[in-house]
């Protein structure tokens, strides 16, 4: 079987596992944010934290525990990083992470990015690994997963300003759906040959008589709910390259399931909530066609490999994992760039310059096919609701989705919604380009591009995109680990998660407050192949005329050249 054919059976694969779990899946989100009853443990927890599980939040309320809540993270995490000396687990002795380090690792673990200025095995003890950064995995998770349950209700819900309840739905989202998953995946990963140990280094004399030190760490049951939650950070500095985290070809496979398995379900789970699922099944086929889009494009650019070199070479395989492929290596970097997850087999700066390119567009798309768990599905309302008031504005008439009526104010917050993060990226981008002397020339931003000319604006962009959409994949190409990047860095991964959250739940908010009102002829069914073809155009559309120049300054320039 030649490779071509085997990347599809592969696609074919993770296809045909999405698919059985979409209806059974997304059936068991919807219901556990719309039962009334609450698990003994559920209640042990609001008891210790404080919480009434029958108080119904205002948005304002609901996003005040989602901030303060974040906050305490934020700083929690950062303050293990600067004892871990001090504390447990540390049995290599591994010394405090600088305060620019930790700054920008809390603020990125916290905002479901991962992006990691660091190598994992070398700087975070094993305490830090477990009790900071992989509980941060469930709870950003959970986190994103609940601001689109609390869209979802804005839809549901009439003549009310509540949207539930932040704590009972982030309990819910731990305790129900996120641990019981992950527990699961974690022992197929140790089946498959990943470690899950607190082992000291080995150091082994290689054939050729040098000598490696193996780290060893509790890896299977982070990498479960790194893939599970959209995370992607690695315990290694390889990520899902190393064979400690990713042994083989089926545990490969199995990790891709795993990032796309809860953003592909939430389509199910919005239907069932508002009573129709043909509308998720529309949802479902806008993700999908990029999603397949993605993949093809990729595929398509890394079998003709680039330039007379690779050619040459019978096709270089200069950062791809030899053990997965040039195939796997595609299906991966399109699945964990369509998603918020940012883990990888194979470095995305070795991708030929249109893969890289369309790995860049992917995140630019906001990450909505299927996006984030969560996210995906709050920024592809937020796009649904713009492609129904285009709609509206090519009839004449008000625009409506699901029954809630399009009005200046909705159109305020998805504007600014989707205006927030071109902003980050492209100021952030730009700054880093035109700061060539300072602080100094030997330590601006510019210093750090190893790669001149528009291979190095690409991996800028690719930084700041990834940042901003909380993605966590970079070009390894840009050294990031400098103060400019760090700082700035932590500022983007923040604004660009809480910014969009912001505005997500004020217009869940202002949905919930209106009268539902009945579908009537000038109605746009958006249950419709039209539907789902303007929602695909809409999205392509903004991203392409937002970020055409930078693309065509960078990959398409490196690409044609």
């Amino acid at each position: 079987m030649n490779s071509t054919a085997a990347g599809w059976l592969q696609v074919g694969l993770v296809v045909a596992a999405l698919a059985a779990c979409y209806v059974p899946l997304g059936n068991y989100l919807a219901r556990i944010f719309t039962t009334d009853k609450d698990w003994r443990v559920e209640r042990g927890i609001y008891r210790l934290i404080g919480a009434d599980p029958k108080a119904d939040q205002k948005w304002s309320a609901y996003l005040r525990s989602m901030l303060a809540f974040s906050v305490i993270s934020v700083l929690f995490l950062y303050g293990i990083e600067r004892l871990q000396k001090y504390l447990l687990l540390n049995v290599f002795h591994l010394p405090n992470v600088s305060p620019a380090v930790a700054w920008n690792t809390a603020a990125s673990f916290v905002t479901n990015t991962n992006w990691q200025n660091y190598s994992g095995e070398t700087t975070m003890s094993y305490l830090t690994q477990m009790a900071g950064l992989a509980v941060q995995n469930f709870l950003s998770a959970a986190v994103g997963l609940v601001i689109a349950i609390a869209m979802i209700r804005g839809f549901v819900r009439q003549n009310t300003d509540r949207l539930g309840n932040f704590w009972v739905d982030l309990t819910r989202a731990v305790i129900r759906l996120l641990l019981p998953l992950s527990i699961i995946g974690a022992i197929v990963l140790l089946a498959t040959g990943a470690i899950d140990n607190f082992a000291h280094y080995h150091t082994i004399t290689t054939l050729a008589g040098g000598h490696q030190t193996i780290p060893g760490g509790p890896v299977a049951s982070q990498e479960a709910i790194k893939e599970m939650g959209n995370n992607g950070g690695g315990f290694f500095n390889a990520n899902s390259a190393h064979p400690f985290e990713n042994p083989n070809a089926f545990s490969d496979i199995f990790e891709i399931f795993l990032l796309l398995l809860i953003p592909f379900a939430m389509p199910r789970a919005f239907g069932k909530m508002v009573g129709d699922n043909k509308q998720g099944y529309a949802l479902l086929a806008v993700m999908a066609i990029i999603w397949l889009a993605a993949v093809g494009g990729i595929s398509f650019f890394e079998a003709q490999g680039a330039g007379t070199a690779t050619h040459l070479a019978r096709g270089a395989m200069e950062g791809v994992e030899t053990r997965f492929g040039r195939p796997a290596c595609s299906l991966f970097a399109a699945s964990t760039t369509v998603t918020s997850t940012g883990a990888v087999n194979c470095f995305h700066d070795s991708l030929t310059p249109f893969g890289g390119g369309i790995a860049l567009f992917d995140m630019a798309l906001g990450e909505v096919a299927p996006g984030g768990i969560g996210a995906g599905m709050y920024g592809i309302l937020v796009l649904a609701i713009v492609t129904v008031f285009v709609g509206g504005l090519m009839v004449g008439r008000t625009p409506e989705y699901i029954g809630k009526k399009i009005r200046p104010l909705e159109m305020k917050y998805a504007a600014l919604y989707f205006l927030t993060l071109p902003v980050l990226i492209l100021t952030s981008a730009g700054l880093s380009l035109a700061l060539r002397n300072w602080p100094s020339p030997a330590t601006s931003p510019l210093s750090s591009i190893l790669n001149p000319g528009p291979h190095g604006l690409t991996e800028i962009m690719y930084a700041f995109t990834s940042m901003a959409n909380n993605n966590g994949s970079a070009f390894a190409g840009l050294t990031t680990n400098t103060i400019w990047y760090n700082t700035v860095g932590g500022i983007v991964m923040l604004l660009g998660r809480f910014a969009p959250q912001i505005f997500a739940l004020g217009l869940a908010g202002s949905l919930a407050r209106q009268r539902s009102v009945p579908a009537s002829v000038g109605t746009l069914d958006t249950r419709r192949p039209l539907f789902v073809g303007m929602l695909v155009g809409v999205i392509l559309v903004l991203v392409g005329l937002t970020y055409f120049p930078a693309l065509a300054l960078g990959p398409f320039a490196e690409g044609l050249h």
